[in-house]
Parts: structure tokens; sequence; C-alpha cells
């Protein structure tokens, strides 16, 4: 392991203490995990925002009227359940 430091202000500290806490873990067993995961949903965004550039540079597009349409369609979904 790595060790990793940084300023974070007090709201967050005390934040983070009551989570660990909470969690029955350590302020840095929290820390870790919570970079974990930053990291990985960091990676994940990244990878997906790739399919679509790779998709782009193919010629795979999709007007923006029929993504505007499904996305009136998905939020009118929503709306009436």
């Amino acid at each position: 392991m790595r060790p990793i430091t940084t300023a974070i202000d007090a709201a967050t500290d005390d934040a983070i203490s009551r989570v660990a806490a909470a969690r029955g873990i350590t302020r840095d067993e929290f820390a870790a995990d919570a970079i974990r995961r930053a990291v990985r949903a960091d990676e994940e965004l990244t990878a997906f925002v790739q399919v679509g550039i790779d998709a782009a540079d193919q010629g795979e597009l999709i007007p923006q009227d029929v993504v505007f349409a499904e996305l009136r369609e998905r939020r009118r979904r929503l709306r009436n359940g």
C-alpha cells in the first residue's frame, strides 16, 4: 500500500469520521475505499464515452431529432409511471 495525503475541509473531515464509524472501519479504510470507487467510476465513464467516440468515428451516428424524441418519450414514461 502507498500512502496519499490531501487537505480537505472540516465538514468533509467530520463526515468521513461519522461515516467510517457507522461502517465500523477506520478513516483510512473509508478513504481508500472511496478513492477506489471514484477511480473505478471514472474508468467506467471513460470507457463508455470511448464506445460513443468509436461509433461516431465509424459513422454510426444518431440524428439529433431522433435522440430528442427518445428522450422526450423516456421523460413521458417516467412522469406517467
